[in-house]
């Protein structure tokens, strides 16, 4: 590699620190040269992480901080999966960043600062390569969120956010108790050496490093909102704003991939192989249930769209308790679409809320150029012409309906057949039946509740002022939307970097090797 991109692996924490620490010594009355700052952090952080991408091969790219030699010295570590993070997390950044500017990142203070310690929080979470730093990025995470979801105050959000704020920090006290059971126990938090030390003989500690890391999987499945414990996701992402909420969708997902790179690195092979796999499958479908039922009940589009963050988490987890390879490919990939598809939906979800708001028709830039041309008294409506803006928003949320029900042609029916079929070529035990029961019962289960409020939103007369869309808010929505259309069109592709990411994930002793590297005792 050539010398600037030895330090490639840091920007994406380094970048959004420092441009947030800048943005704290400026005055609150200079938002348009923290917005640009903001957008231009979100846009390098694209960049970084499709340079990664094109890096990143079976072995997985290794950075250590001051040159220390791993399992002493902080490391960072890049495979195909965290880079796959890296990637939806930039693409969500940017987009949810370039609809907030539209009118939201005024709506309080500090909006851009705590949006980059998000973003920064969020990808050290996807490249440690420790738990204690682990715990670290999770907490700075967390912290930025609790800002978010009160950005714009009322008493919706208040309650919420204390709620979740409240949740969250019984989390992070699960965090510390397990971290603290692991160090005890193995006197290491370093992801690879603990995977080499859990893949020799067995010992007595085994039965204390596998309840600590039960304790420590407890609190990310409080964060990736499975059930029982995800009761408190979609009252929070409904009150949050909406670019608070679109960029809100990937720290469930920060809990999903904990689970899944543990699972298969300390747990795919050794004397613990397999541990908790069975659990982890009845608390999938049980998520997937919790979802569906909640989705088939709600009547605004941004509790539709919690859910819906729900279901594809319960997805992924799900799939990695079947024990398939090819399941949790094809979950993967489903993931990172639905992902975009429910912060897709939470954008038009508040385009559609402030339609109904008379107050909000100053910001409109797509003027309705067509108007109900029956203006006599009396006179017979026999067809509506559908202004601009409502076909726009119309369209976006035809596509999010069909992403997330995983209806084809698009990317979401591609993740759902590709599970089917690992599935289906695999032993076909009673859990895989269902398994694909259930999803298929969870497609029709998002597909009538998302129908029936796509009447209600854009077919059903009523006496309610048009949506407005602003142009930087119809950027957001084509690039989120461009994007799931991209993978549906290139879902070969996609599948195919899934399912070497799985593989590679599979390859402890590969990882094992690449950080601690050759004749560590």
């Amino acid at each position: 590699m050539s010398a600037w991109s030895d330090h490639l692996l840091v920007l994406p924490i380094v970048l959004p620190i420092a441009a947030s620490g800048i943005m704290l010594l400026l005055d609150e009355r200079r938002s348009g040269l923290k917005a640009a700052m903001s957008l231009a952090t979100a846009a390098a952080l694209l960049v970084v992480a499709l340079a990664l991408a094109a890096q990143v091969t079976d072995a997985p790219l290794i950075y250590r901080l001051g040159n220390w030699a791993a399992p002493y010295g902080i490391v960072l570590v890049a495979d195909r999966l965290s880079v796959l993070m890296l990637l939806l997390t930039a693409v969500l950044g940017l987009f949810a960043l370039v609809f907030a500017v539209a009118r939201w990142d005024r709506a309080g203070p500090r909006f851009h600062a705590l949006f980059l310690l998000l973003l920064m929080g969020v990808n050290g979470a996807f490249l440690t390569g420790d738990l204690f730093n682990l715990f670290v990025f999770f907490e700075v995470m967390l912290a930025a969120s609790y800002g978010l979801v009160l950005h714009g105050s009322g008493e919706a959000r208040i309650r919420a956010g204390l709620a979740y704020i409240a949740v969250n920090l019984i989390a992070s006290l699960f965090f510390l108790v397990g971290v603290s059971l692991i160090y005890g126990t193995m006197g290491t938090l370093n992801m690879a050496d603990l995977a080499r030390r859990l893949s020799g003989p067995g010992s007595e500690d085994v039965v204390l490093v596998e309840a600590g890391c039960a304790v420590l999987g407890l609190a990310f499945l409080i964060k990736c909102s499975a059930w029982p414990l995800g009761f408190w996701l979609a009252p929070t992402y409904a009150a949050a704003s909406a670019p608070a909420a679109a960029v809100l969708a990937i720290l469930s997902k920060v809990g999903v991939y904990v689970v899944v790179r543990l699972s298969l690195l300390l747990f795919g092979a050794g004397v613990s192989e397999g541990f908790g796999q069975g659990w982890l499958f009845a608390v999938g479908l049980a998520t997937v249930a919790y979802g569906t039922l909640g989705i088939l009940g709600v009547r605004d589009v941004m509790r539709a769209a919690a859910y819906a963050v729900m279901i594809s988490s319960g997805t992924v987890l799900g799939a990695l308790g079947t024990g398939n390879r090819a399941a949790l490919s094809g979950a993967l990939f489903y993931l990172v679409g639905s992902t975009l598809a429910a912060a897709a939906l939470f954008l038009l979800g508040e385009i559609l809320q402030r339609g109904r708001d008379p107050a909000a028709a100053s910001l409109a830039v797509f003027a309705d150029e067509y108007r109900d041309p029956f203006d006599d008294e009396g006179a017979t409506e026999t067809g509506r012409v559908i202004p601009a803006a409502s076909a726009i928003a119309g369209g976006a949320f035809l596509l999010c309906t069909l992403m997330l029900a995983g209806l084809p042609p698009l990317a979401g029916f591609i993740g759902k057949l590709a599970m089917f079929s690992g599935l289906a070529a695999g032993a076909m035990p009673g859990s895989a039946w269902a398994f694909i029961f259930l999803l298929t019962v969870s497609s029709l289960g998002t597909l009538v509740p998302l129908v029936r409020l796509g009447i209600l939103g854009f077919w059903v007369p009523h006496d309610d002022p048009d949506p407005v869309i602003g142009p930087l808010e119809f950027t957001a929505l084509a690039g989120l939307l461009g994007i799931c259309l991209g993978l549906s069109l290139w879902g070969g592709t996609g599948l195919a970097y899934t399912d070497r990411a799985v593989e590679g994930l599979s390859n402890a002793a590969g990882y094992i090797h690449a950080v601690l590297g050759e004749g560590t005792p």
